[in-house]
C-alpha cells in the first residue's frame, strides 16, 4: 500500500537519546523520493533525496 503521506520511522539502531533522523521510505514508489527530517523537530523542514542518492548514502554508511 502506498500513500502520499510520509510514514516516518527511525532506525532500530537509533538509541542515542533522540539525536537521530527519521525517514519515510513509503514515498519512493509514489514520488520517487525519500524524505528525511530531524527527529527532534518533527514540524521542521524535511529534505527529499532521490531513491538512488539515499541508497548510495546508506551503502556508504555500511562500508564505514
Amino acid at each position: 500500500m502506498t500513500t502520499e503521506s510520509p510514514r516516518w520511522f527511525t532506525s532500530s539502531y537509533s538509541d542515542n537519546g533522540g539525536q537521530c533522523v527519521e525517514v519515510a521510505t513509503n514515498l519512493v514508489a509514489v514520488r520517487g523520493v525519500v524524505p528525511v527530517r530531524d527527529s527532534k523537530r518533527v514540524d521542521g523542514p524535511e529534505l527529499d533525496f532521490t531513491a538512488a542518492a539515499f541508497s548510495a548514502f546508506v551503502e556508504g554508511l555500511k562500508a564505514v
